[in-house]
């Protein structure tokens, strides 16, 4: 393992130790918040350097065995040479587990996050598709144990999608699905095609983190302009009887978000403040994403949303993710919400850039 690797290690180890002196310290719980953080930082340290501890465990050993083969104790000898069969390949797997923990976190990804499809090009087939999308999704978050809550939804005439904003709330829902970000292509025979030629059509996939605090993201009201009017789209006749959905535009960013799925004027509101903020948090990490040198960028693409990550072939059942080169062919499977394997085979690349980056520093 490299020198900076376990200098680092060492630092985590004494400063687990450090915490657990001031945990016990009855002067830290007087203070509630800076208690809690401390519990934080403990449980989120504790299995790296139980970890640590067990990799230097196994070094040890396999030194005291190679000790053992080289002071010539035919005795012993063929003890210590069964002792390093068993740790054979160990070492290399517990570095490679303490490099993965020490890769920097992502605060956003235990949390909930906002998913957004947009009908791109392709007219009426590509809305078709952007409703076959959200409804991968919502399989998906229903295999995960996640609740959906649709913020806003337009349907097209066709009996697709235009456009539907949801949050998904769960944990570890941003994690898994912060590589979905980008343009979605489908390639099918629309049910409309007599001649049966193959179309094109795209759709754009956007997920935001939540903000944990709204208060996080300031947002001052008098550049909010609020905008009230009657909901659409299924809801009974209580859409036609009052303006209960909301649009908010944020006059500096030009960002506009609307919702229109409660009945409470205040409630969607509330959950379109919430998204803006979300919004607002992502232009701030696109800003400084877009001032990093491109050769630091991860390899499983940018986040771009103009980026093609994605073909969902159905005349041969195939879809093919390419960034990672990935191509599967169990479209329908995947259509209903198995796309988990998808996910983590992009998170794991990630991983591995990251990784690639850590050790050339």
């Amino acid at each position: 393992m490299h020198d900076s690797m376990l200098k680092k290690l060492d630092q985590l180890q004494n400063r687990i130790g450090e915490i657990q002196t001031l945990l016990l310290d009855s002067e830290s719980t007087k203070d509630i918040e800076k208690y809690t953080q401390l519990n934080k930082e403990f449980s989120e340290l504790k299995p790296i350097v139980e970890k640590f501890d067990e990799y230097k465990k196994i070094i040890k050993s396999v030194n005291d065995a190679n000790e053992i083969i080289d002071s010539g104790d035919e005795d012993l000898k063929i003890l210590a040479e069964d002792d390093l069969k068993n740790f054979h390949g160990k070492p290399e797997i517990l570095e490679h587990e303490l490099k993965l923990m020490l890769l920097p976190k992502d605060s956003a990804d235990d949390g909930s996050a906002f998913l957004e499809i947009r009908a791109g090009a392709g007219g009426d087939e590509a809305s078709i598709f952007a409703g076959d999308l959200f409804r991968m999704y919502t399989r998906l978050s229903e295999r995960e144990g996640w609740a959906l809550e649709v913020i806003d939804i337009k349907p097209s005439e066709q009996g697709g999608l235009k456009e539907v904003v949801a949050k998904l709330n769960g944990k570890s829902v941003f994690k898994v699905l912060k590589f979905e970000s980008g343009v979605h292509r489908v390639q099918r025979v629309p049910e409309t095609e007599s001649q049966g030629r193959i179309h094109t059509s795209t759709c754009t996939v956007a997920i935001l983190p939540e903000v944990e605090e709204v208060q996080d993201i300031y947002i001052d009201k008098n550049d909010l302009r609020v905008d009230t009017f009657r909901a659409s789209g299924a809801g009974g006749q209580h859409v036609n009887k009052t303006d209960s959905a909301v649009r908010l535009t944020h006059i500096p960013s030009g960002l506009v978000v609307e919702c229109q799925d409660g009945r409470s004027q205040h409630k969607n509101k509330e959950k379109a403040l919430s998204l803006l903020a979300a919004k607002l948090k992502q232009q701030e990490i696109d800003n400084q994403q877009e001032s990093i040198a491109s050769e630091r960028k991860i390899l499983v693409g940018t986040g771009d949303r103009s980026e093609k990550i994605r073909t969902y072939n159905f005349p041969q059942g195939r879809m093919t993710d390419h960034r990672i080169k990935l191509t599967q062919h169990n479209l329908d499977q995947i259509m209903d919400g198995d796309i988990k394997t998808i996910c983590d085979a992009l998170l794991a690349e990630n991983q591995l850039a990251m990784l690639s980056q850590l050790e050339s520093e």
